[in-house]
């Protein structure tokens, strides 16, 4: 097996302060042969959304995941539930999958918000949740225009009603800082997602899916009618396979992955926590969500606690010097963004791998040529969601019942071109994108 970076990118999360907040979960290792209706193959929001769904409806059901529980992204996100899951603009739906494409793509992001959220109201989970929607904040003039010129139109395609707010407001609402102004949209919240992910799998385990960690799936192959995992201790043979590593992937498991996503890592750190004075000379106290509008985005929010979350999108390398000079950026992005938190005390900070698809969107469907094994990929960064939402598709997928979604988000990825050397495409982009950003 392969993957596309270097080994660090996949290794242990560091400083992840998640993990603080959430007892270990004891997933045993697959040590014994199983045979079950459906295996899934990783362990994240995906995998476990897709099994508690195929549990609750009788399925047996066993989830791989190759360490620990919450190992990958959805162990070390910044915790944003809200719209998103594509990069592609509605115009370019609209040319692609035709009219309407867009319109149907705005439902299923509101959907995949809603489902996280009737399963923290149904089941009463004590996941940090707060926030009110998600605000975005203009970093230039011109990005303001635009947000305003957008308004009305975003009103249109969510059926809600966006709130401008002038630098003014923004800095009485506790938002204060460089901007020229910002939106927010009604829609989402934030929450702790090893909270999330701890629930979920109480609540699977529950139904009475199998969880196993530590349990890597080496190869993956039909025999006959079935699918054969093998693990370095078991075998689990199953009628269906569903595929939920998205950044994490392999390039050969099976070998129709090579070059279909492209994973990119995303930082982030942590404060230790602020004083009501530390919040007040910065002008942010609001327990809002929010992001820039740069192409190459920061988010941040403040945590219950007082803390202050603050991510960026990362390099292209993980190099132990690339990732040094990605700590001395995030560091200095936000003392300029924030200075007068500059000499705050950072106490956790980690990366992660965020999932592109060439086509810039999802692909939650059968695998062509692979009789059983269904794929739930790519999800461009705002897993919480639409990952979650496409376990949810996935199970309904194996169930038979018809997806709750567009039928074009089955339509297999492209691979990108370069193969096993696809990040260098990246370079110019993130150059492009920096200089844009100005």
């Amino acid at each position: 097996m392969s993957r596309l970076y270097e080994a660090a990118a996949y290794g242990p999360q560091g400083a992840c302060f998640w993990a603080d907040t959430v007892a270990p979960a004891d997933w045993p290792r697959l040590d014994g042969d199983l045979s079950v209706d459906v295996a899934v193959i990783g362990g994240g929001f995906t995998g476990l959304n897709a099994a508690l769904h195929l549990a609750g409806r009788g399925t047996s059901v066993a989830v791989l995941e190759a360490e620990h529980p919450g190992w990958g992204a959805s162990g070390r996100n910044g915790g944003f539930c809200c719209l998103g899951g594509s990069k592609a603009p509605a115009a370019l739906l609209n040319r692609r999958f035709g009219p309407g494409a867009a319109q149907d793509w705005a439902t299923t992001e509101k959907a995949a918000v809603a489902h996280v959220e009737g399963l923290i109201d149904r089941h009463s989970w004590q996941v940090d949740r707060h926030s009110r929607g998600e605000t975005l904040l203009a970093h230039k003039p011109r990005a303001f225009e635009a947000l305003r010129a957008e308004a009305e139109e975003t009103a249109t395609t969510y059926g809600v009603t966006p709130k401008l707010h002038s630098p003014e407001e923004l800095a009485t609402q506790g938002l204060g800082g460089p901007w020229h102004g910002g939106l927010t949209l009604p829609i989402g919240f934030a929450l702790n997602p090893r909270k999330y992910h701890a629930a979920l799998a109480h609540k699977a385990t529950e139904a009475g899916a199998h969880l196993f960690a530590n349990s890597p799936v080496a190869d993956l192959h039909r025999h006959s009618a079935d699918w054969r995992l093998s693990t370095a201790r078991a075998t689990v043979t199953a009628r269906t396979v569903i595929l939920a590593t998205n950044g994490y992937s392999h390039e050969t498991l099976p070998p129709w992955m090579h070059a279909r996503t492209l994973p990119l890592q995303s930082n982030v750190i942590v404060t230790r926590p602020l004083s009501e004075a530390e919040q007040q000379a910065a002008g942010w106290w609001s327990d809002q969500m929010a992001y820039d509008t740069r192409l190459l985005l920061h988010y941040f929010r403040k945590l219950p606690d007082g803390r202050f979350l603050f991510g960026m999108r990362g390099g292209l390398r993980a190099t132990p010097g690339a990732e040094a000079r990605l700590s001395r950026r995030i560091r200095a992005d936000f003392a300029r963004l924030f200075p007068a938190w500059k000499g705050v005390e950072i106490t956790h900070e980690w990366s992660g791998l965020v999932c592109l698809m060439r086509n810039l969107v999802p692909f939650v469907g059968p695998v062509p040529d692979h009789p059983g094994l269904i794929a739930a990929l790519g999800f461009h960064g705002n897993g919480v969601a639409m990952g979650s939402y496409a376990g949810r598709l996935a199970a309904d997928h194996v169930l038979g019942d018809r997806p709750d979604a567009p039928d074009w988000l089955a339509t297999p990825p492209p691979r990108f071109p370069l193969g096993g050397r696809r990040r260098l495409l990246m370079a110019p982009a993130y150059l492009t994108a920096e200089a844009f950003d100005l």
